[in-house]
């Protein structure tokens, strides 16, 4: 059942998740985690260089899976 038809005929209201992380109280929303209070969550500088830094981690991540890859092959 989805979340309206299960309100409406078993009665069960969860509410919004929500979590209280490094003092700031954040909801989850619209398939993203939001800040109770309506603000920028961090500096926009860090978050940046977040996003940077996990690309990098997923490119070093695929080239691991392919040089993982290229040993298997080679090995049978």
């Amino acid at each position: 059942l989805d979340r309206s038809t299960r309100e409406v005929e078993l009665g069960l209201e969860y509410g919004t998740p929500t979590m209280n992380l490094a003092g700031q109280s954040l909801k989850f929303e619209n398939g993203h985690w939001v800040s109770e209070s309506g603000g920028f969550l961090g500096d926009r500088r860090e978050l940046q260089r977040l996003r940077k830094r996990n690309q990098q981690l997923e490119e070093e991540n695929n080239l691991l899976r392919l040089k993982v890859d290229i040993l298997l092959d080679m090995v049978s």
